[in-house]
């Protein structure tokens, strides 16, 4: 079994956690989040620690309590903190505006591109080119953040598109007249 899988995830005192055989329900001052895993684990409760074991000794049960275990620390720092991430355009003329829940990005192209963020989601606009991803499930703050970035990923030879945040972009040298 993994070392991660072994260690405990211990359990603030604004969250409530409720289990079900390999479901969770865990409860916090920012909302709730529920996850079904793999029945080869079992979630157990013990002296405000959450407990992931295997229920067999097969490669994927281990693997699976690694797993499992992280994601339910995920899951409750999600409801006691929350997660986010943060984004830059770069290039002349790229912007971003917010209209209630679509995104906005005039990113170069000929047409703007309207995102439509998911429930749970909030996305913050500052100065037309800083954009801040927040929400408590830790999975979804890094697929929207994902999905934004994929629209025009930084280019190499002038730096342009949206990246984030303490991203190194690689440049490139651009061509040469002999």
């Amino acid at each position: 079994m993994s070392r991660i899988g072994r260690s405990p995830v211990s359990i603030p005192e604004k969250v409530k956690v409720s289990l079900n055989g390999s479901e969770i329900s865990i409860e916090g001052p920012k909302g709730r989040l529920e996850k079904r895993f793999a029945p080869v684990v079992t979630i157990e409760e013990e002296d405000g620690n959450i407990l992931v074991k295997a229920v067999n000794k097969t490669r994927f049960a281990d693997a699976m309590t690694g797993t499992a275990r992280s994601i339910i620390n995920g899951m409750v720092e999600g409801v006691t903190k929350g997660f986010f991430k943060e984004l830059e355009i770069h290039g002349v003329g790229f912007r971003a505006a917010l209209n209630g829940n679509i995104l906005n990005l005039s990113l170069g192209f000929s047409h703007p591109i309207n995102y439509k963020v998911p429930e749970g989601i909030t996305v913050t606009v500052t100065d037309n080119t800083k954009l801040k991803v927040e929400g408590i499930d830790k999975q979804m703050v890094g697929s929207v953040t994902a999905d934004i970035r994929h629209f025009y990923p930084p280019e190499p030879y002038k730096g342009k598109g949206v990246r984030i945040v303490g991203e190194r972009v690689r440049r490139k040298e651009g061509k040469t007249v002999a």
